[in-house]
């Protein structure tokens, strides 16, 4: 155990960053608070290098209660870039904005909260995590003010708030059970494992406590709907993995969660028209593929590797597709039409991410199923992996739905302008083919 604070350096620099930020865009001039965006992308940027200087070093304990190991390692990793991507998204929808210092503040905080979900090594610690992750995306999901994003952000806060407070009360029964709030030696009853599974799948998007995906991905902002349904994962599934490993003795139930999470997301999206939508049912579905490698921790040595290079390959791939609907501006499957045509780049990048969300390779995606089909397999659990791959074929189709517009011949509208998608697309099949020919070096 150590009590050195700069054990938690990356951590500290997204605080820092946040909290500069803040005081920056209160002296600044409203029409340069686009510095801010620059102080807060400098930091996620420095947090990353600060985790890349320290890749390889020893797990250990920092204040008896934050693990420092690999997988805290690659989630402020993955975390940093992912939201460093979302700043990109967000500046130019939050330009002009009167408030546009808290955009940029707001989806610093929770990012840190994210971080602290994945590291955490005590159910109290990790239930403050998941109120900084949280409570900030409760007020960026009703950022505009407007309709949609009004009863987007009072479901996401009623469903967050009950779902937290259930995640408390199985806090409450694993500590009256076992005497201890520390991950180490932890062993959950089954009521205490339910609740806190409660919150974890919340901030997951797993079914049960997905209703929210869809509701909040459709009425908030582009960029938003992009952060929520991408990095609170992140520290979401760490968190299960390392409570799968010692508090959760029930693989089985995860296993059944993780049917009916990619099982119900594929289904649901066949029907929807609307890209966003589409893209959250999309979400749900991977949150299934996620669980997984959750499921046969502690089976398997492949579980680790598969769920943290999965969240990376999610992670790029789903903001890539976000990033096309953002500079399109376009939320119908028919509004697609002819994009080909007008924007060849941007249908590149559509196209690319959208068949690296089904699992097609040379994508990053495509290497996760695989690490996590190897995984299920290896960890005793073969039908388990016989249904993700079924699932995967069923997501062909409503994937399929929207690239087929992207090709017609007929359909109007202005080319497209933007790069973030195109930069996504091509981190996609980079990443897959690296990861590929890693594999392959014996």
């Amino acid at each position: 155990m150590t009590a050195n604070p700069l054990d938690l350096l990356p951590e500290l620099l997204i605080l820092a960053g946040a909290v500069t930020g803040l005081l920056t865009g209160l002296v600044a001039p409203r029409h340069r608070q686009r510095i801010v965006a620059w102080i807060c992308g400098l930091a996620l940027a420095g947090a990353a290098a600060a985790t890349v200087a320290v890749l390889g070093a020893p797990g250990m304990t920092a204040f008896d209660a934050y693990a420092v190991d690999p997988l805290t390692d690659a989630a402020r990793l993955i975390v940093a870039l992912a939201t460093l991507f979302t700043l990109c998204l967000a500046a130019g929808w939050a330009r002009g904005n009167s408030r546009e210092t808290e955009v940029y503040t707001l989806i610093l905080l929770s990012a840190l909260g994210t971080v602290l979900m994945a590291g955490a090594g005590d159910l109290l610690v990790l239930v403050a995590a998941y109120l900084l992750a949280s409570i900030p995306a409760y007020a960026l999901a009703g950022f505009a003010k407007d309709a949609p994003g009004t009863e987007a952000a009072l479901k996401y806060y009623l469903m967050g708030a009950f779902l937290g407070v259930l995640m408390l009360a199985g806090v409450t029964i694993t500590y009256g059970a076992a005497g201890a709030t520390s991950y180490a030696g932890l062993r959950a009853p089954v009521a205490g494992v339910i609740l806190l599974l409660a919150g974890l799948l919340f901030k997951a998007g797993g079914v049960p406590a997905h209703f929210w995906v869809p509701d909040v991905t459709e009425g908030a902002s582009r960029p938003v709907a992009a952060f929520v349904t991408t990095v609170p994962k992140i520290g979401a599934f760490v968190a299960l993995f390392r409570l799968s490993g010692s508090a959760f003795q029930e693989p089985d139930l995860l296993a059944v969660v993780a049917v009916a999470t990619m099982t119900l997301g594929n289904l649901a999206a066949f029907s929807q028209d609307n890209v966003r939508r589409l893209l959250a049912y999309s979400t749900i579905s991977q949150a299934g593929y996620l669980l997984v490698p959750v499921a046969v921790a502690g089976r398997t040595d492949l579980a680790e590797p598969a769920l943290l290079f999965y969240l990376a390959a999610y992670a790029v791939t789903n903001l890539g597709a976000f990033a096309v609907v953002a500079a399109t501006g376009l939320d119908n499957l028919r509004d697609y039409a002819g994009l080909a045509r007008r924007s060849p780049w941007a249908a590149f990048a559509l196209v690319t991410c959208l068949l690296g969300l089904i699992g097609t390779p040379p994508t990053a995606v495509f290497l996760g199923k695989l690490l996590m089909l190897a995984a299920a397999w290896d960890g005793g659990y073969a039908w388990l992996a016989v249904v993700a791959a079924a699932n995967t074929v069923a997501s062909v189709f409503y994937n399929v739905r929207w690239i087929r517009p992207v090709f017609a011949l007929e359909g109007t509208g202005t080319p497209v302008v933007g790069w973030q998608a195109q930069v996504a697309a091509v981190a996609s099949v980079v990443l897959g083919m690296a990861g590929g020919i890693v594999l392959l070096i014996p």
